[in-house]
């Protein structure tokens, strides 16, 4: 039909166009936070647009659901604004009918939200991660510089190695570093240095064959320890490119046959997604309603609203199952939105049969 070939491609358009416009927000965003973790040392420079090449998935897949929120509310608006809507009402087009229409453009995007949060994004997380572990992602111990001395965390602590393989060993390296809590000062000396990252993502700098010594300044009693190998940790600061959890890294198949409770969660989460988009394709539906005098973008903002409300309760639900919940919890979100969605259709149409009775009764 000409009138679903015309709703779908409006719907498309304005999905498609809100959708760009959001990730380049998303994108320059995290773009701008993973740049400073780089200038800081956190990361290698080298590393960033690969890394954010491979997170794509994760974008879009949390991006298209809210596009096509907001493209059904543009172009329904659009519709009502200029009274074609009513035109169509008046052709015998019910709510219902234009929820079927609609149903059409939301599940291309519901295809696509399914292949990226199920398998897409679970991928991409995964190389990603491979290339922040990898140690040559790392520039050493918050940057240590070849043959240069770096002062880092406000002068705290100075760095130097002498030389930096090809493979992330670092030779002839030195490390001074003053106690926040007093005056005390360690100095570390060692023949080689090289990253290590454990089981779990926990990133070591580990030292060989080297002194270590600790005192105070000017105080002739210090203390100096001689070793073969000494790891110290290396604090990853939150919410930092590299604390992020393994999680969303595993296949989505490992998820379904781990009982570990944060694995369930994000299973539910992946599977949420695209149990997002019908539900906020009818909410639109519903709050689009709006006439020529008040414009197109009247319930933009109170339908906003209500899908951050969606959205949060629906995160808040995934936290309350990481922490050994049901993920009936989740299902019953989407279950009380969905109810809710119905509800705000269907009143439209009860309005009408209330104004109707009294008239028929006079």
């Amino acid at each position: 039909m000409r009138i679903l070939r015309y709703l779908a491609s409006d719907v498309l358009t304005h999905t498609i166009a809100v959708a760009v416009v959001l990730f380049l927000v998303v994108f320059s965003g995290r773009f701008i936070r993973y740049l400073a973790e780089a200038a800081v040392g956190d990361i290698a420079a080298d590393v960033l647009l690969p890394v954010m090449l491979f997170r794509l998935p994760s974008f879009f897949e949390l991006i298209l659901p809210l596009a096509l929120f907001i493209g059904v509310l543009l172009a329904l608006g659009r519709l009502y604004a200029d009274s074609e809507m009513v035109i169509m009402k008046a052709c015998g087009f019910s709510p219902w009918r234009l929820a079927g229409f609609l149903q059409v453009p939301a599940f291309v995007v519901l295809a696509v939200v399914a292949g990226l949060s199920l398998y897409l994004a679970p991928a991409g997380s995964d190389k990603a991660q491979r290339i922040l572990h990898d140690p040559r992602s790392t520039e050493g111990l918050q940057v240590l510089t070849q043959g240069r001395f770096k002062r880092q965390q406000e002068g705290e602590l100075v760095t130097y190695a002498e030389r930096i393989d090809d493979n992330g060993v670092m030779r002839n390296v030195f490390l001074a570093q003053r106690d926040s809590r007093g005056n005390a000062l360690s100095v570390t000396r060692a023949e080689e240095a090289e990253i290590i990252v454990r089981e779990g993502g926990a990133r070591y700098l580990e030292l060989r064959n080297g002194t270590r010594y600790l005192g105070e300044p000017g105080n002739p009693q210090y203390e100096a320890t001689q070793f073969a190998r000494y790891g110290e940790l290396i604090p990853e600061r939150e919410g930092s490119v590299r604390a992020r959890t393994k999680t969303e890294a595993l296949p989505t198949h490992s998820l379904w046959q781990s009982h570990d409770p944060r694995h369930r969660a994000a299973l539910y989460w992946r599977l949420s997604l695209p149990a997002l988009v019908p539900v906020v394709t009818l909410m639109a539906l519903a709050l689009s309603r709006t006439d020529a005098r008040r414009g197109r973008y009247a319930r933009l903002g109170p339908a906003l609203a209500v899908f951050l409300v969606y959205f949060v309760t629906l995160t808040q639900a995934r936290s309350a199952v990481e922490n050994g919940g049901s993920g009936v919890l989740m299902v019953a979100v989407h279950s009380v939105f969905f109810s809710v969605a119905l509800v705000m259709l269907q009143w439209e149409i009860w309005a009408k049969r209330a104004k109707r009775g009294p008239l028929r009764a006079a």
